[in-house]
């Protein structure tokens, strides 16, 4: 029993995420969540005694961990942060293309939406976006920059990024993405 709980939570989880990130906080209604997680309404308040923002949380949590995740395997494979950069932009271009424009960052929407009104859920947007700039700092301290320099570096790479993906969704266009590739170059004196 206890897996096939497991399994009703994580697919209301990852519905959360997939909603969330299209539709934002306020389009995401329990009603959906639930219908799209293929549960009943029971199992959505079973897993999460405290609601919506408690689900919430937990699917930018995760959605946060994937960013992550990924920013490590791909800097992994990058000769440079310039590379991985333009990696990571490819990864979610892609992924943003693929959902027809519908999905951008996982994290944005709601941090934009809720971040002045809801403590916990604005902490979450945080940390987030805290491990993406830590994870490109510690690669520009690895290609040779001061680490004091390598934080501000981080936190301008990573708004371009934001930035690119919230213009390539608006305008459904990748040339966002594009210009700000050549951005970086330029930042980074690639």
């Amino acid at each position: 029993m206890a897996i096939k709980g497991e399994q009703t939570r994580t697919r209301l989880i990852n519905a959360a995420r997939t909603l969330v990130e299209e539709r934002g906080y306020f389009g995401a209604g329990l009603n959906e969540v639930t219908e799209a997680g293929k549960a009943p309404r029971g199992s959505l308040y079973h897993h999460f005694p405290r609601g919506k923002d408690q689900l919430i949380a937990e699917a930018l949590a995760v959605s946060g961990q994937e960013i992550t995740e990924l920013i490590a395997t791909l800097s992994e494979g990058a000769p440079s942060t310039g590379a991985l950069v333009e990696a990571v932009l490819d990864a979610l271009a892609d992924r943003m293309e693929q959902a027809g424009y519908a999905k951008g960052c996982p994290i944005a929407t709601v941090a934009l939406e809720v971040a002045a009104t809801n403590d916990a859920l604005q902490r979450i947007c945080a940390d987030a976006y805290g491990d993406w700039q830590r994870a490109l700092a510690d690669r520009l301290v690895a290609d040779g920059h001061a680490p004091d320099r390598a934080e501000g570096l981080a936190c301008s790479l990573l708004a371009l990024v934001e930035g690119a993906l919230v213009l390539a969704r608006a305008q459904r266009s990748r040339i966002p993405i594009d210009r700000v590739r050549e951005s970086v170059r330029v930042l980074l004196e690639v």
